[in-house]
């Protein structure tokens, strides 16, 4: 990065708006984040932000993706990582090793080739967050290729998770530390993530209302068989468990693979109800 660029970067994040959004998508990592969102989660308007997104762009910090009509923005590490390196190549007299080799904190140089991918939120529920959904956020978080983020919740929350579903996750080579049961009003506040989908996997939510999560998610009802019902040995329970998580994952890989980018809205729902049609395992 010559002087003229770096120039204009420090330039870029010398306003205090465009710090709050450059800090706003550092945080959001590589997958990067919906205009829409960064609109709401700075409260600013659209014509002002897309000045600020603009600023940032030019001076080479932040790359642009569009999803369909959506622009998708994530932090241009490449371009942190130049300016870094002309604050450090220059400081303390001449001796950048002083300065502890700041570009060593971040990520390894990425191949600004490969086209950035958006990811979508995806909100799964049930009324206790004890089993299915719980299986569903932690099957995602693996099969979504970081193009998915996952999230689950219930209308009437347990404590905790069955102890013999994170069992059953661990053994499966999962992570469950940070599987947790939780109310879906979580996902009603104001600084709760933005979902582009909440399917429900029981019938049981249909009388009671949902929260308001934004007018933009589509829904879906995938209805799955409540593990807290299945009866016999333990041996013959992880057999039922085992085969829920099968189908789970089949219907993840389906909605996985769906070209998101390329169907409107009513073509995309219909996808996601023909997915929740296969015929569930019964125990």
């Amino acid at each position: 990065m010559d002087e003229t660029q770096a120039a204009l970067a420090f330039a870029a994040l010398s306003q205090e708006t465009r710090v709050r959004l450059f800090r706003l998508l550092a945080l959001a990592g590589a997958s990067g984040m919906r205009a829409g969102e960064i609109r709401d989660r700075l409260g600013v308007p659209s014509s002002t932000l897309s000045f600020h997104l603009s600023a940032l762009q030019q001076a080479g910090l932040i790359q642009s993706s569009k999803q369909g009509r959506t622009m998708v923005y994530a932090v241009r590490l490449l371009g942190l990582r130049n300016l870094l390196a002309v604050v450090t190549e220059t400081c303390c007299g001449g001796q950048p090793e002083l300065c502890g080799d700041i570009a060593r904190l971040l990520p390894a140089p990425i191949d600004e080739d490969l086209a950035m991918t958006a990811s979508f939120n995806v909100l799964f529920l049930c009324v206790h967050n004890s089993a299915r959904s719980i299986m569903a956020e932690a099957i995602l978080d693996r099969v979504g290729r970081n193009r998915f983020r996952a999230y689950s919740a219930g209308s009437d929350p347990s404590p905790a998770p069955q102890r013999d579903v994170l069992n059953n996750l661990k053994a499966l080579g999962h992570d469950i530390s940070g599987l947790h049961s939780k109310s879906w009003n979580e996902f009603a506040k104001p600084d709760a993530p933005r979902m582009d989908f909440v399917i429900a996997l029981c019938d049981t939510t249909e009388d009671q209302v949902c929260p308001e999560l934004g007018d933009k998610a589509l829904t879906a009802s995938w209805p799955l068989p409540d593990p807290a019902k299945f009866t016999g040995t333990e041996v013959e329970r992880s057999v039922l468990l085992n085969q829920l998580y099968s189908m789970i994952q089949r219907r993840l890989e389906i909605f996985c693979s769906l070209p998101i980018d390329t169907l409107d809205r009513m073509a995309l729902k219909a996808r996601l109800d023909e997915i929740g049609d296969n015929t569930p395992v019964h125990g």
